[in-house]
């Protein structure tokens, strides 16, 4: 059965956490106060979506092929698949016509997750609760 994901998040990868966050913030985003040194921060809209922000060595601590580049924009688009078995459905489907990037794990953070590229590059990431 094919399962319709939901985006869930869109991840924004910053060398800066304090000046990206104050950027959004200007926007009017109510982000709340957050240490300089904070690997990752989310703040999540009235209808669900959340925007999250990482520095680069949260990505690389679970994709150690991650690299910021020139030609690669560091913005990723989250899927929640609902449930673990359709995180690895949806990369085996997925990756039997493109590439896949980082293949479905058990994530410290209590997420199945998996990692592809989409034809531009950005980062899709495939995710559910544990």
């Amino acid at each position: 059965m094919s399962v319709s994901p939901r985006l869930d998040l869109v991840g924004i990868v910053t060398n800066d956490l304090d000046r990206s966050l104050a950027f959004y913030r200007s926007l009017g985003l109510d982000i709340p106060e957050t240490p300089s040194d904070a690997p990752h921060v989310e703040f999540t809209f009235d209808n669900g979506l959340r925007l999250a922000w990482d520095a680069p060595s949260t990505i690389a601590s679970f994709d150690p092929d991650f690299v910021v580049t020139d030609g690669r924009h560091p913005v990723a688009l989250a899927f929640d698949f609902g449930t673990p078995d359709a995180v690895d459905e949806a990369y085996a489907r997925i990756t039997a016509e493109f590439p896949g990037h980082r293949e479905p794990f058990d994530a410290v953070w209590g997420q199945r997750y998996a990692v592809l590229l989409d034809p531009d590059g950005n980062t899709v990431d495939l995710f559910a609760a544990l």
